[in-house]
């Protein structure tokens, strides 16, 4: 049964019937659940890594550093083994997205999720019983491989799987699932730091076996997207399928525009080559500087360092952590208005407000931690300073998740057409990957060297990424998959790239709301 009809329109007026089923909302809200690997594992590494009897463990050179008398606040925490700790599960997951990027297309998308889940249920456990650096480091290997398998085929798989009109909203619950996995490890580490005995970390890092389980037992049921089944040459099956997601046995003009786009991704042997043709040139553009930016908005700093940035800035052990689950909070609740909104405002508004937004928290915040501690690292915190930074924090929080967070995801698993679908997302989940680890592997070495002044950093890449938005992001809401092409066809400076002859459904117009 339909929970709801509706027509899919296309910008072309081009409409596909049917309606929002049962059926597609639940394996979606199932598939979404590999976002929580990556949300549990970033809330989980900022509370681990500030544990005294975890540090006690594997980095004791971090802990004689904080107890140092006259070491600065900006530095104290400042190691590379400690940042290696964070950041091999993003180098790993870099490598991975490209064997995912195969699987993905060779086999569908329901062997990577299932791959990504077992291998993310493997490292937890040996993260879980480490007693060494080594083991530990192949448990953070092993969760990257998850992590890479599961970002290069759910966003897909939500994408393909959910009716144009609500795609957004859908395609977003990858980015719940992380915030939520995000705010549950917040307040797992809030309870294990309590554990008497000083094995509290151990127990955070197994608990990530169970969003594990949750995606390899979830990819065992879940059905493959029609895209996925046409585009291994099962017609009949894709059809029926479609028909089953859609709710409507009058399927023809989608199923239709599927086929069209499955017979030309076949004439492509080579996808990676395919991509760097000029008449893709706006998605792989929008698949390597998306991501880029994302993690340029400083964001990660936040989410896995949340509880050092904050005992950096003199809150206390439990004041920290419980500062995480606050701002870890307000990410779950600011992804809900983003879900609300997307598919009715569209990706541009969006990207924009919060784009405005964080610029002027990391500004706030970098003058007020410049004003109180200086170039020399030396300073407290009043109560009220304490909570103003908080609050900034929050908001700059509330902003993301409503606009990069998720969108980072959903318009670059949005706007492929199918023959490079599978090379676009792994460019994505590699440059989101890369540029993650990169910015785990020396943030703390940045926070001492460039102190406040860091804020400011971030702020200016937030101040550039917006700008592009605004010139050169045109608005994809309730545009078929299929149709993306017209598009970028009418777009002010990609239209040049897109040959008349790729675009579905005939010549195409400039539209009033493109960029």
């Amino acid at each position: 049964m339909a929970g709801g009809g509706f027509v899919a329109e296309g910008r072309s007026g081009r409409n596909y019937e049917g309606g929002v089923t049962g059926f597609v909302i639940v394996t979606c809200l199932v598939a979404a659940m590999g976002g929580l690997l990556f949300g549990y594992d970033l809330g989980i590494s900022g509370g681990v890594t500030s544990m005294p009897s975890f540090l006690d463990q594997f980095f004791p050179s971090v802990v004689k550093k904080m107890k140092g008398a006259h070491e600065s606040e900006y530095c104290k925490f400042d190691s590379e083994l400690l940042t290696l700790f964070t950041s091999s599960l993003y180098l790993a997951a870099l490598v991975a997205s490209f064997a995912a990027s195969v699987i993905t297309r060779k086999f569908g998308r329901k062997p990577s999720m299932f791959f990504g889940g077992l291998s993310f249920l493997i490292g937890s456990i040996l993260n879980g019983v480490a007693n060494g650096i080594g083991l530990l480091i192949i448990g953070r290997l092993l969760l990257g491989v998850g992590v890479g398998f599961a970002n290069q085929s759910v966003p897909v798989y939500l994408s393909e799987m959910a009716p144009a009109k609500i795609r957004g909203a859908l395609n977003m619950g990858f980015q719940m699932a992380i915030t939520i996995g995000i705010l549950v490890a917040s307040l797992v580490n809030v309870g294990t730091s309590k554990i008497e005995g000083g094995w509290g970390w151990r127990v955070s890092l197994a608990l990530a076996s169970v969003p594990a389980v949750m995606m390899t037992i979830g990819a065992i049921f879940l059905p493959d997207t029609p895209n996925s089944i046409l585009e291994r040459g099962f017609t009949e099956k894709a059809k029926t399928m479609l028909q089953k997601v859609r709710g409507t046995d009058n399927v023809e003009e989608e199923f239709k525009d599927l086929l069209d786009a499955s017979e030309a991704a076949k004439k492509v042997d080579h996808p990676w080559t395919n991509i760097l043709k000029p008449q893709y040139r706006p998605q792989l553009v929008m698949c390597t500087i998306i991501p880029f930016f994302q993690q340029l908005t400083g964001i990660n700093v936040i989410m896995f360092y949340a509880p050092v940035l904050f005992m950096t800035l003199g809150f206390g052990d439990d004041a920290s952590l419980i500062s995480a689950v606050i701002s870890g909070g307000v990410n779950v609740l600011a992804t809900l208005v983003s879900i609300f909104t997307v598919d009715k405002f569209g990706r541009r508004i969006l990207f924009l407000e919060g784009g405005v937004q964080m610029f002027i928290c990391q500004i706030l915040v970098g003058t007020l931690i410049g004003v109180k501690f200086g170039l020399n690292g030396e300073g407290t915190l009043s109560k009220f300073d304490a909570n103003l930074i908080l609050f900034l924090v929050c908001t700059y929080v509330a902003a993301f998740a409503w606009s990069w967070g998720p969108l980072g995801w959903l318009v670059p698993s949005e706007i492929c057409p199918l023959e490079i679908r599978s090379a676009g997302q792994a460019i994505n989940v590699s440059v989101n990957m890369f540029f993650t680890f990169i910015i785990a592997q020396v943030f703390l070495a940045m926070l001492c060297h460039m102190k406040f002044g860091l804020f400011y950093f971030f702020a200016g890449f937030v101040l550039i990424m917006t700008v592009f938005i605004y010139f050169f992001l045109p608005e994809t809401k309730n545009v078929p998959i299929e149709e993306m092409n017209r598009v970028w066809k009418a777009h002010w400076f990609w239209g040049k790239y897109i040959p008349d002859e790729v675009i579905i459904g005939g010549p195409v117009g400039k539209h009033d709301d493109d960029a």
